[in-house]
């Protein structure tokens, strides 16, 4: 469980490393962008993996959440 907390925690802390997009937020990248990368495929490893749940939760119209982890984290 607290791998789980982390891994949220490290979510709302993670800035994209590259592209148009580098040094914004992961939750803040734009819907069609995280769209783009699902059909395409995230890239390998921990990036990978938060992309994939910035995706779920911006599908489920969730980000609420993390926004609320940054408040408290950053």
């Amino acid at each position: 469980m607290l791998q789980d907390q982390q891994f949220l925690i490290d979510v709302a802390k993670a800035k994209m490393p590259y592209g148009k997009y580098k040094g914004k937020y992961l939750i803040d990248l734009p819907e069609h962008y995280i769209v783009w990368y699902n059909a395409k495929g995230f890239p390998k490893g921990k990036l990978g993996q938060m992309l994939g749940l910035v995706y779920e939760l911006q599908l489920n119209g969730l980000e609420h959440l993390i926004k609320e982890i940054q408040k408290r984290y950053l």
